[in-house]
């Protein structure tokens, strides 16, 4: 297990801007305190069961939130035989497909690789990610799960630190993948700006008080005293995603389980407003 496995090779980003420069324009712009924020685990642009490739689709409604930050699980890099399968598949990577014109910063990082593709998380900004590294948290062989830590330049902040997490199905695999993020956690700054948003498959409710030693504090908690129930997502009743913060607050936290993200993938999207 490669804790901190950051290399070229398992990390794309979108537009390159030199951090010195994300800083100068940043600058120049308005104090920006609040993000609006959506997590969801895209199940590769597949809707439930497999049965159509719906990516066009979610693009759409994606795009139709006007979202500052969106933090995306099982995002496909590359798959060769679906490309060949589907015709509307698209010739750039998924997350790109979906960042467009409107999110003009991603970040990928490359969890599984195997020989038709790759997929693993991203993150889609519209402000500059001035640093950001893949940290693999896998134990042992055979599930692939990584952190995705970007660093944001939010006019009128530092740092924002922004994590994509998609954690193991195994309880004891997650507790050890907990405990790793909480320890990146730990490593920046004590008044940055921290959220980590995800896919936990923390079907058991254990993550809060790993994280709460980080002084995290989960959305959803906060404001309605339990984890948003967002699994599987045409009738959810599983709490597997999870948005905390440090250093903020929140408001208007929303699980998105009607139509049309019932039909878009096996997850429900949670969508919050972040005030820095």
């Amino acid at each position: 297990m490669n804790i901190y496995a950051d290399s070229e090779k398992n990390m794309q980003r979108g537009i390159i801007i030199p951090e010195k420069e994300a800083i100068k324009l940043t600058e120049m712009k308005p104090e920006v305190h609040t993000l609006r924020l959506l997590t969801l685990n895209m199940h590769k642009g597949f809707n439930v069961f497999n049965r159509n490739f719906v990516l066009p689709e979610l693009r759409d409604a994606v795009r139709s939130l006007s979202t500052d930050v969106v933090f995306l699980q099982e995002v496909h890099g590359s798959h060769n035989r679906h490309a060949l399968r589907h015709p509307n598949w698209p010739s750039v990577p998924q997350y790109e497909f979906l960042a467009d014109s409107m999110w003009p910063e991603f970040s990928y990082g490359r969890n599984a690789v195997y020989p038709d593709g790759d997929h693993g998380n991203a993150l889609l900004s519209k402000y500059p990610i001035i640093r950001f590294q893949n940290l693999d948290v896998s134990i042992g062989t055979i599930e692939q799960r990584g952190l995705l830590h970007s660093i944001l330049k939010v006019p009128g902040h530092d740092e924002v630190h922004a994590i994509c997490v998609h954690l193991g199905l195994r309880e004891n695999h997650r507790q050890q993948q907990l405990k790793l993020l909480l320890n990146l956690i730990d490593s920046f700054p004590v008044t940055a700006p921290v959220i980590v948003a995800g896919d936990f498959n923390d079907w058991r409710q254990r993550a809060d008080q790993i994280l709460s030693a980080g002084n995290m504090k989960e959305v959803f908690v906060n404001h309605q005293g339990k984890p948003a129930k967002s699994f599987p997502a045409r009738w959810p009743f599983l709490c597997l995603d999870r948005i905390y913060i440090r250093n903020a607050s929140a408001s208007n936290p929303e699980v998105l389980s009607r139509k049309p993200w019932s039909h878009l993938s096996d997850h429900a999207p949670l969508i919050v407003e972040i005030h820095l």
